[in-house]
């Protein structure tokens, strides 16, 4: 049994126009049984919203690596993802990696000489077993998971705020208190995070319930793929469609992961 996962992200189509880089960054890492996956989108507002995404996803990451290298911590690395987690000790946990991050950003602010906030991103993490699942969302964007023989799940409602193109980000003094984190047991078979530019297509947003034929064709390119790192060109022909771009602009982001039995 094995996780099979891939991470691509496209510029929208206003951001091409305008010669924007693409403000999207997605990634994630397998220790074993246990995939982290991380997916960040710079705020529209931030002169450097690319460069904070990237950080952020890369921090993330590296959080986790360093746990798995040093043998004295393998023992904490299983008890914290192979034990049942609360939902106060997972918070707790995203809590020291978003300190982390912001950290990173601030050194980095700091080093080029311009503000933390135009690193603005927000940012969604997951970290799963074959058996239960930890996930935390500051802003907007989506979590989708299919739990084995049930329907796509929603885990949190995007973070939009009072006012239209309004959301948290992780530089945002209450980013701690808006943070959303959800834990659950069982196997979750398929995972989908995703930035805000692919939400009206994949979620119907007045019941915010996810639409399951976006998510069906996913799965099954994964479950077809046997190496989705090299085989990623159906994904960027989907992610850089005419049809998906008529309907949104905005960069899309597309972590995809799949519990598979061999």
């Amino acid at each position: 049994m094995v996780w099979k996962a891939i991470a691509r992200y496209a510029t929208g189509t206003s951001h091409q126009e305008q010669k924007i880089p693409c403000q999207d960054c997605g990634n994630y890492d397998i220790f074993n049984d246990v995939i982290v996956g991380v997916v960040a989108d710079g705020a529209g507002s931030a002169k450097y919203a690319h460069i904070g995404s990237e950080l952020a996803v890369k921090k993330v990451l590296e959080c986790f690596s360093e746990i798995n290298e040093y043998p004295e911590k393998q023992e904490k690395l299983e008890q914290s993802f192979f034990q049942p987690l609360s939902k106060p000790e997972a918070k707790n946990l995203f809590a020291k990696i978003l300190n982390q991050v912001i950290t990173e950003l601030r050194n980095h602010a700091e080093k080029e000489n311009y503000s933390i906030n135009d690193l603005a991103c927000t940012l969604l993490v997951f970290v799963s077993t074959p058996h239960r699942l930890a996930a935390m969302q500051i802003g907007d964007g989506f979590i989708v998971v299919r739990p084995q023989d049930s329907e796509y799940q929603l885990l949190f409602q995007p973070d939009k705020g009072e006012f239209a193109n309004e959301t948290t980000f992780v530089t945002s003094a209450n980013a701690v208190n808006e943070m959303q984190v959800d834990v659950l047991s069982g196997e979750q078979e398929f995972i989908c995070a995703s930035t805000d530019g692919l939400e009206k297509v994949a979620i119907h947003l007045n019941d915010w319930k996810p639409f399951p034929p976006f998510f069906k064709a996913l799965k099954e390119y994964l479950q077809e793929t046997t190496n989705p790192k090299e085989d990623y060109q159906y994904v960027d022909d989907f992610l850089n469609s005419e049809r998906l771009n008529s309907r949104t602009d905005d960069d899309k982001t597309l972590l995809l992961c799949l519990w598979e039995r061999e």
